[in-house]
């Protein structure tokens, strides 16, 4: 007996370090200097909080069978972990998120399922507090899941990225929603296995409608709130396993998550409730031509690559301002070597990265630091914005609704009252773009008819080249 509470005793004093763990590891991931060794910290700790579990499976007195079955499941998805993480590329990072997130919220609902209907078939009757957390945990886990598969298939392109909305959607969802409250109380009044069944795939569905109108534009805003989802479903699984290490976690996972998602609908000023339910981007998008030799509705200017080089080699200060065109292109180290000639010529360079920039929270920042571009180049809107009044180029590489000027003015804008970078005004602004094609948001860019702004037209990676090229032949 005395070995048996001294086995606890150690395994939740390692549950214990493993929290540790996690906490500071998500306090050093707000500073850019820290995030690698925050993720570090935080592997660790699942490292810990695993092997802890594991160790528990051989306890004595412990009732847990298919011990072989659980370590080929682990090492399935270590391999596949590390394929994925080695494999995918960096463009493709949102949709790997989208999609870890979904598996983290079905493991939680298949859990939180085998254990309602273990108890059930048992026929023991649960706690309230674990019938609330497997409800919870399978509601909340199967939305996730689904959402996070509709969010990846938007994102991959395997489904439209505007928005899709219908009065018929809307009202499958309020009835779906009210199904969702009816057999909760089923469930909750003794119901058994046929309404849970019902939950799990209701749960499932609802998933899918909730996410399939909300366009590409607020995509970041949705993986920020599906993560979170997933944290508070992972956090009902550790209440019905009785695992404080899944409980912690997960409570970190959803707290972090929802901070996150308000910020995010901070920065562009629209509450989450607009997000969800305005379907923004699911009209038609704006003329603007459809690329380079299209006729625009109005005057642009062309710059070539020798002419821009020129304006940037006899110039002060630039701020690049990076996009989601930049990650497709693959042009961060491109951006980098530009910005390294500029600074060894005396220029001033700075980055501005806009919240929302890209297809998920931090999107810029990461490409931007696998590229090692310093830290303390790198500014957000706040930093920033003040800078461009007296900055010499402003030079976008493949942004869009985070740049356009309509946000400030035009109240029937999508994103009229978004807080955005006022490249507009700086003295002369050179966007690289393969086309006028609009953003995710669906509407033209007032930026690109500033007489200020010059278009660059082609691949952003093979443009800053060239940029780069012309500026050492000149040197």
């Amino acid at each position: 007996m005395e070995s048996t509470g001294a086995l606890s005793t150690l395994f939740h004093l390692s549950y214990l370090v493993s929290a540790i763990l996690f906490i500071v590891g998500l306090k050093f991931l707000s500073s850019p200097a820290k995030a690698r060794r925050g993720n570090q910290l935080a592997a660790l700790g699942m490292t810990v909080a695993g092997i802890t579990t594991l160790a528990s499976l051989w306890a004595p007195g412990a009732q847990l069978h298919n011990h072989g079955l659980i370590l080929i499941a682990i090492a399935i998805g270590a391999v596949l972990g590390t394929w994925g993480a080695r494999r995918v590329r960096m463009t493709d990072m949102p949709q790997m998120v989208a999609w870890l997130n979904g598996c983290g919220g079905v493991a939680a609902a298949l859990i939180s399922t085998a254990e309602f209907l273990q108890a059930s078939a048992r026929g023991h009757t649960p706690d309230a507090t674990t019938v609330a957390s497997t409800m919870f945990g399978t509601i909340i886990g199967s939305i996730s899941f689904t959402g996070s598969l509709v969010a990846f298939g938007k994102l991959q392109g395997i489904i439209s990225e505007r928005a899709i909305t219908s009065t018929f959607q809307k009202i499958l969802n309020g009835v779906l929603f009210v199904a969702i409250l009816a057999l909760v109380s089923a469930i909750a009044l003794g119901g058994g296995a046929p309404p849970f069944y019902a939950l799990l795939g209701v749960s499932l569905v609802f998933g899918v409608l909730m996410v399939i109108p909300i366009g590409g534009a607020d995509m970041p805003v949705v993986i920020s709130l599906l993560n979170s989802f997933t944290g508070l479903a992972v956090a009902a699984t550790g209440f019905v396993l009785a695992n404080n290490a899944l409980i912690i976690s997960g409570t970190l996972v959803g707290a972090s998550g929802t901070l996150l998602t308000m910020l995010m609908c901070k920065a562009m000023n629209r509450p989450l409730t607009n997000v969800l339910f305005a379907g923004v981007g699911g009209g038609a998008p704006a003329t603007g031509g459809g690329g380079p030799g299209a006729a625009a509705a109005k005057p642009i200017r062309d710059i070539g690559v020798e002419d821009a080089a020129v304006l940037l080699s006899n110039v002060q200060s630039v701020i690049i301002v990076p996009g989601y065109g930049m990650a497709v292109a693959q042009a961060q180290h491109a951006a980098r070597e530009l910005a390294d000639m500029l600074a060894k010529r005396g220029v001033a360079v700075k980055y501005a990265i806009h919240p929302v920039a890209g297809r998920m929270p931090g999107h810029m920042n990461v490409l931007l630091a696998e590229a090692n571009v310093p830290y303390d180049q790198l500014f957000d809107l706040e930093q920033i914005n003040a800078d461009f009044e007296h900055n010499d180029v402003a030079l976008v590489v493949g942004a869009n609704d985070v740049v356009n000027p309509a946000a400030r003015h035009d109240k029937q804008s999508p994103i009229y009252g978004m807080p955005i970078l006022d490249v507009d005004r700086s003295r002369h602004i050179i966007i690289i773009k393969r086309s006028l094609k609009p953003g995710f948001a669906g509407i033209d860019n007032e930026l690109y008819y500033d007489p200020k702004t010059m278009m660059l037209f082609g691949d952003a990676k093979a443009v800053l080249s060239k940029l780069v090229e012309e500026m050492k032949r000149a040197a």
